[in-house]
């Protein structure tokens, strides 16, 4: 879809794929916008990748700064891979022969030099090469030049109105340094934009930015994170499942086991999500992986994203008990990706899923496990609401999602689980340990399937060499998921039934 202002403009590109979506499409040309955040949030460096992408298309682009030298500017464009060829970079800083002891009273200091004389050399320099793009970095040297708010405010809006009808769209830069934190700036600017970095307890830090206003268009509100890698900023607007509607129609996903297909009705329905609950090592993971597998010796993708294992453990434990993970990994069908919950953000996580499934047609997702998923969270509070979202995209692709927990204990009826999911899981699956024959066995039962029948009977579950295992339902035990069964007494009609045989 092209976004265009009332004048039939094209909007201008930030040459950030995701802060332009969440900007409907990039900001409107020729206006002046205020970009704040505290130093280190990253401002500089999405003002430079602003100012390429101006370069880029052969406008004649201006940085102007008053905080940093130009020698600084290329040393953080270098360690991008970039060149600031094509980028006229104006520096205001002092001279260094104003340290001198003779010309202290003329040094670039807020109580010796005359705003106007900054002022006039910055306009002169425009005026000069009329550029397309201007970013002054940073405001903060001008609020200290201008010594009172209400120079300063006056300061701001003669820039403004000296831009009108220049063909120009500048970016303000602040780093919100001033001790009464006042919004004037957000009243003179046609759009605002915060951004913010946020220390975790443990772990990488989580930056995240948000449109404050945006005059005259739409915008993507709300908080959304984003990265600074080698290459720039990696922005990931927040998931909206109802801007993602697909139909489909397609035959249920089987597992290839026909007693594990019956217990579920005949497969698992597309644009559903199935919760796996069970203790560690019951077999949650390779239940999964066993879909996964099928699904793409099918013909189909498969994404599976783990949390809580290594990588090359789960393809070679896979491998142990008769699954073609190797096969399938190597025809690209089948991805697994190992997440560290330390250094990744939630919407980064959402934006990796969105990306598979839009991009490369994945038709199962696998997240083993949401234990791992919750510790991913910088809020707890938050789980539900991405996850909610999360599973409602995936549903509306006619994706199917496996979800795995982990829950505390080991075998009984006592068994917790951290995070309450059930709700928003169309399938739930338990999975349990008891004790029969003084061996430690595995069980397996449907609690729930919102789109279908299932059976209510609970069959034993085996891993082996060849691979998983689901028998017949368990008629005779009585107190199976209560970790320690009884066998139950045959009644006259059995015992008569059996006699006769």
């Amino acid at each position: 879809m092209a976004f265009e202002t009332n004048k039939g403009r094209e909007l201008v590109k930030t040459g950030i794929p995701g802060f332009d979506d969440i900007l409907g499409g990039g900001l409107t040309p020729d206006r002046v916008y205020l970009l704040e955040g505290d130093p280190g949030a990253g401002k500089t460096t999405l003002a430079l990748q602003f100012m390429l992408q101006g370069a880029k298309r052969g406008e004649t682009v201006l940085y102007v700064t008053l905080s940093e030298t130009r020698i600084e500017l290329e040393g953080i464009a270098a360690s991008h891979g970039w060149s600031l060829d094509g980028v006229t970079v104006h520096d205001l800083l002092p001279p260094q022969e104003q340290l001198l002891a003779d010309a202290q009273s003329r040094m670039f200091h807020p109580s010796e030099v005359e705003l106007s004389d900054t002022t006039r050399a910055i306009l002169d320099q425009i005026q000069a090469i009329k550029p397309r793009r201007v970013v002054f970095d940073s405001l903060s040297e001008i609020r200290m030049l201008a010594q009172n708010a209400l120079r300063y405010r006056r300061q701001i809006l003669a820039l403004k109105q000296f831009f009108i009808g220049r063909d120009c769209t500048v970016l303000l830069l602040d780093d919100r340094t001033a001790a009464d934190n006042d919004l004037q700036l957000h009243s003179l600017a046609h759009g605002v934009v915060t951004m913010e970095h946020m220390a975790q307890h443990y772990g990488a830090e989580r930056r995240r930015l948000r449109v404050l206003k945006m005059r005259g268009k739409h915008f993507r509100g709300g908080w959304h994170d984003f990265t600074i890698r080698p290459g720039g900023l990696d922005v990931f607007p927040r998931l909206v499942a109802a801007e993602h509607v697909s139909n489909f129609k397609e035959p249920a996903l089987k597992s290839g086991i026909g007693p594990l297909d019956a217990l579920l009705g005949g497969g698992i329905d597309r644009g559903t999500s199935v919760l796996l609950l069970g203790p560690a090592g019951v077999g949650k993971s390779s239940f999964a992986m066993q879909y996964a597998v099928a699904a793409a010796h099918s013909g189909e993708r498969a994404a599976v994203f783990v949390f809580d294992e290594n990588r090359a453990t789960l393809v070679r434990r896979s491998a142990g008990i008769g699954m073609d993970v190797k096969g399938q990994l190597e025809s690209g069908r089948l991805r697994i990706q190992q997440v560290d919950p330390a250094e990744l953000s939630p919407g980064e996580f959402a934006h990796i899923i969105k990306h598979s499934v839009q991009k490369d047609g994945t038709r199962l997702v696998v997240i083993d496990s949401l234990n791992g998923y919750l510790n991913a969270m910088p809020e707890e509070r938050f789980l539900q609401l991405h996850l909610h979202e999360l599973l409602t995209f995936l549903a509306q692709q006619g994706v199917v999602t496996f979800l795995l927990v982990a829950q505390h204990g080991m075998i009984g009826a006592n068994m917790q689980t951290p995070v309450d999911a059930s709700y928003l899981a169309d399938c739930v699956i338990v999975l349990r340990y008891f004790e029969a024959e003084a061996k430690l066995r595995r069980v397996i039962s449907v609690l729930k399937k919102r789109s279908g029948a299932h059976e209510d009977a609970l069959r034993e579950f085996r891993i082996s060499e060849s691979g998983l295992w689901v028998g017949e339902p368990l008629r005779r035990f009585h107190g199976v998921l209560a970790g320690v069964p009884s066998i139950m007494q045959e009644t006259r009609i059995e015992a008569t039934q059996r006699d006769s045989r």
